[in-house]
């Protein structure tokens, strides 16, 4: 009998954050501080949209787009809170999370042999994707003396004539890193000289705690709007996870190509999300500022604790995850996680579920209530003295 399947996709890795969750699913009395997730429930004003567009039987299939409501109030929401301008009628659509957005995308700008530049650690689905669409990725290596930021320089050195994407992560999934205006400004002058486009995944955006500082978007830069697919959602937060709904803005030459595949592919994001999702962008800002404020004093904690058991961890200034090196053991990332697991019942990513560079590192996440994070870095803590002795 032929082989049923896809040389290509049989050659992709299934995730490295899933193994750990696997085997503590096994397990009695385990805390984790595994799971991206925010532990709040979506806020109630939301819900309450969702199940009122239920009751009134709104059931149906949206335009391909997404409702044209929600994307004008995601159009006022950018411009309000990130000074950048999109057409809601023309270079928005409306997806089934930033997951789809991010496939999408790459799908509808790549071709084969088109190289995409990958900074890591990060999020897992970037290199599948690129794969998925024919490119090739190319990873760049982040170092934490940069507190995990990319580089103008590290930008500049991976860039080859076949060159065509930059994903840029941030605030960024494993490390908490953030990339200032400054930062940007500067990666966006290498952009422009090589005429390359970005995928800028934003969707931890309203989750950055730079005191007096807002995320900013590349996309509002000079000349970068016209080279940039902007990717966020409901999900982190809104506290949305499982509302599944994501966006994408991008100039029209692109946006209507992207639209295209998701005709065929999805048809359209779920109806009952997309009303809710209205709800959350007009009158949300209160809710968000809330967890936010709620998150930073975890992330606070997180770090006074590190410095307690004299760990060593820059400080991350967005989404809600931590990233420590733990090289001084002398074990590998999935090691020290599987031991850890084992002896003390606790649940972290080892950071090689992101990327080679991760090795030496676990991803913490503080998306948990104080009390589970209290009692997960003591079990932690008496790991780590044990480790020392």
């Amino acid at each position: 009998m032929r082989n049923p399947l896809s040389q290509c996709i049989t050659q992709i890795p299934f995730s490295g954050i899933r193994k750990f969750f696997d085997i503590a699913a096994e397990m009695k009395d385990v805390i984790s501080l595994g799971v991206g997730e925010p532990d709040f429930d979506t806020p109630w004003h939301i819900r309450d949209e969702g199940i009122y567009s239920l009751e009134k039987g709104r059931t149906a299939y949206t335009s391909n787009a997404g409702l044209k409501e929600l994307k004008i109030e995601i159009s006022k929401y950018l411009e309000r809170r990130f000074q950048v301008s999109y057409d809601y009628d023309t270079e928005m659509m409306i997806t089934v999370g930033g997951s789809e957005a991010i496939d999408v995308a790459m799908r509808a700008m790549l071709d084969p042999g088109d190289e995409v530049l990958i900074p890591q650690p990060s999020y897992v689905s970037y290199m599948p994707c690129a794969v998925l669409a024919n490119g090739i990725p190319v990873i760049i290596n982040l170092k934490e003396e940069n507190e995990f930021r990319l580089t103008a320089q590290e930008l500049e050195e991976a860039i080859t004539p076949k060159t065509k994407l930059l994903v840029l992560p941030f605030p960024n999934n494993p490390t908490g890193a953030v990339m200032e205006r400054k930062d940007l400004e500067a990666i966006a002058e290498v952009i422009r000289k090589h005429d390359l486009f970005v995928l800028s995944d934003e969707i931890y955006a309203e989750l950055t705690y730079l005191e007096g500082q807002d995320h900013v978007t590349i996309a509002s830069l000079p000349g970068m709007r016209e080279r940039t697919v902007l990717i966020n959602g409901f999900s982190k937060a809104y506290a949305m996870t499982g509302w599944r709904l994501g966006y994408a803005c991008a100039p029209k030459v692109i946006l209507e190509q992207m639209l295209k595949i998701h005709q065929y592919a999805i048809m359209c994001a779920p109806t009952t999300s997309q009303y809710a999702a209205v709800e959350a962008v007009r009158n949300g800002d209160v809710d968000v500022a809330g967890m936010r404020e709620e998150y930073n004093g975890r992330r606070r904690y997180l770090m006074h604790r590190f410095r307690e058991m004299q760990l060593k961890c820059f400080e991350p200034y967005g989404a809600f995850y931590a990233f420590p090196c733990i090289q001084e053991f002398g074990m590998t990332s999935e090691e020290f996680a599987t031991r850890m697991l084992q002896e003390e019942k606790v649940v972290v990513v080892p950071g090689t579920a992101f990327g080679d560079c991760g090795e030496g590192f676990l991803r913490i996440s503080y998306a948990y209530s104080l009390e589970s994070l209290k009692e997960a870095l003591d079990r932690m803590e008496s790991f780590i003295q044990k480790m020392r002795c």
